[in-house]
């Protein structure tokens, strides 16, 4: 899929046999278990300018995992976030421009309260044309920043509300 920023290839940057789920919507199978993938928008006019995007929701090891992709709405309707369910792990785009921004990341934050927030999309070293994350950042109380690229929710300190896991960026 080409976006206005150039070609995305996951699979790339992945490495690896992984495998490609492609639906906007529906109950999938996958190696990982069972997935949900729940029909939004990359863009705030119905998908007209940017496309669909999916939301996936799955659990990995009892942790129940969101992961948004290029949301792109003003907000999620209600029967989004009724899909979506509880949440132990959101990952959320930040960085506006093509998806959401700070403050609307914030208050889906608010609205699916999930125990851990990994912020994604956002402008990095190697990402030049997005919003930072220290926006976001600002608006979290409870943040925790990850030496490396990867962490394991276990060993995470405890939190009030949603504490906000920022990995280096790879």
């Amino acid at each position: 899929m080409t976006h206005e920023h150039g070609d995305h290839n996951g699979v790339e940057a992945v490495g690896g046999d992984p495998v490609v789920l492609r639906s906007t919507a529906g109950s999938l199978e996958s190696p990982a278990g069972q997935v949900t993938a729940i029909a939004s928008e990359h863009d705030e006019r119905a998908g007209t300018e940017r496309g669909p995007n999916t939301i996936f929701r799955f659990e990995l090891d009892g942790v129940r995992v969101c992961h948004l992709g290029d949301f792109g709405q003003s907000g999620l309707r209600d029967e989004q976030a009724q899909a979506i369910g509880e949440v132990d792990l959101l990952f959320i785009p930040v960085g506006a421009g093509p998806t959401i921004g700070a403050r609307q990341a914030v208050d889906i934050v608010g609205r699916l309260a999930p125990r851990w927030v990994v912020p994604m999309h956002y402008r990095t070293p190697r990402i030049g044309f997005l919003e930072t994350v220290d926006e976001f950042l600002a608006l979290c109380p409870s943040v925790e920043r990850i030496a490396g690229d990867t962490f394991d929710t276990a060993d995470l300190p405890p939190s009030e509300g949603p504490l906000v896991v920022v990995p280096a960026a790879p």
